[in-house]
C-alpha cells in the first residue's frame, strides 16, 4: 500500500541538478511509512509532532499521491518600495525618497480549509511486502477524501491494495476500521467504506472545467504524521503522462491525463484532495518528482465518476 508514487530515477541533489528528466523516488521511510508518491521513471510528456512511524510496506514504496506540506496563504496587503521621480515643479526628491505602491490582496482561503479538511481523512494500511524469498509485515500511510455522510471514502489504489487490514483517522481523532468496496482496474483508484454517520462529505467539483493557473489546493498527511497538512499552488499543467513504479513489487503503471501542480506533494499525501478556490474537489493526488521541485500530478476527480456513483447510489 503507498500514498504517493514517483518516478525512478536517481537522487539529484536540488543544489546541483541541472536540467534533465523528471524521475520519482516511490519509497518513504518513516516509522509508518506513508505512502509515497509513485515514482516516475520516464520524462513527464504533455499530452496536449508525532513521531515518524517505522516500517514502510509495499505502496509506502511509491512515492505516488501522499502529499502536502504547510504553506498557507497570507492575508492582507503588501508595502512594496521602488524609486520615484519627484514632480515638476517640487523640491528635488532626496536619495532616501520612496513611492509606496500596494499589491492587490492575497486571496484569503482559511475559511475554504476550515471546512474542506474536515472532509480528509489519514489511511494507516497494515500487510505484508515481499522482499526476495522472504515475507514481512509492512504498514503504509495515505490519505482519502469522504464521499458521503455514510462512510465512502475515495483514495489512490496504491493506498490500499493488498492490505490485510485498514484504519482511517477523522479529524476529530476517531479511528475506525474500513474495508475495501471496489479497486479500479483502469486507475489509480479505490473505494473504501467505514461504518459511521453523519460524516462531513466532500464538495465535488467539475475537472473538465479547470484551467492553467488558477488556484490549486493540497490537503492530506505528509509522511503519515502531519495529518491535514495544507499547501498552496496553482494548476502547472493538464493532461499530462508519467510511468509510476512500486517500490514494493517493481510494477510500473502509466497514468495518463494527469492534473500538473505545484502545490507541494508528499510522501503520506496520496489519495488527498487537490482543491479549487471554492473548495471543491478537482483531483486525487497520487504522484510527485523527486528530482525537480514543485512537480505533482493529481487524477481528475473526473476519473473517479463511477466510483462516486457507486459511493452515492448513482452508479449508471
Amino acid at each position: 500500500m503507498n500514498e504517493a508514487l514517483q518516478p525512478d530515477g536517481d537522487d539529484v541533489d536540488p543544489s546541483t541538478a541541472t536540467t534533465s528528466t523528471s524521475s520519482f523516488d516511490s519509497s518513504i521511510h518513516t516509522d509508518v511509512e506513508p505512502d509515497p508518491p509513485p515514482r516516475l521513471d520516464s520524462s513527464v510528456a504533455d499530452a496536449d509532532p508525532r513521531p515518524p512511524r517505522q516500517g514502510g510496506r509495499g505502496l509506502a514504496g511509491l512515492l505516488g499521491a501522499s502529499l502536502l506540506a504547510a504553506v498557507l496563504a497570507s492575508t492582507g496587503t503588501a508595502a512594496i518600495l521602488t524609486g520615484a521621480a519627484a514632480p515638476a515643479g517640487s523640491p528635488a526628491a532626496t536619495a532616501n525618497s520612496r513611492a509606496v505602491n500596494t499589491a492587490p490582496d492575497v486571496e484569503d482561503i482559511t475559511g475554504v480549509v476550515a471546512a474542506a479538511r474536515k472532509s480528509v481523512v489519514t489511511i494507516t494500511a497494515d500487510g505484508t511486502t515481499t522482499n526476495g524469498p522472504f515475507t514481512v509485515p509492512s504498514t503504509g500511510v495515505g490519505s482519502g477524501v469522504i464521499l458521503t455522510s455514510n462512510g465512502y471514502i475515495l483514495t489512490n489504489r496504491h493506498v490500499v491494495e493488498n492490505s490485510r487490514s485498514l484504519t482511517v483517522s477523522l479529524m476529530d481523532g476517531r479511528e475506525l476500521a474500513a474495508t475495501i468496496v471496489r479497486i479500479s482496474d483502469t486507475n489509480d483508484l479505490a473505494l473504501i467504506k467505514v461504518d459511521a454517520t453523519g460524516l462531513p462529505a466532500a464538495a465535488i467539483g467539475d475537472s473538465a472545467a479547470i484551467q492553467v493557473g488558477q488556484t490549486a489546493i493540497a490537503i492530506g498527511s505528509p509522511l503519515g504524521t502531519y495529518t491535514e497538512t495544507v499547501t498552496r499552488g496553482i494548476v502547472s499543467g493538464l493532461d499530462r503522462e508519467v510511468t509510476v513504479t512500486d517500490e514494493s513489487t517493481r510494477r510500473q503503471t502509466t497514468l495518463k491525463g494527469l492534473i500538473q501542480t505545484d502545490a507541494a506533494i508528499n510522501p503520506g499525501n496520496s489519495g488527498g484532495p487537490l482543491l479549487d478556490s471554492a473548495g471543491q474537489v478537482i483531483g486525487l493526488n497520487t504522484a510527485v518528482a523527486t528530482s525537480a521541485e514543485g512537480l505533482g500530478f493529481a487524477i481528475p476527480i473526473g476519473a473517479a465518476a463511477d466510483l462516486i456513483g457507486l459511493a452515492t447510489g448513482s452508479a449508471a
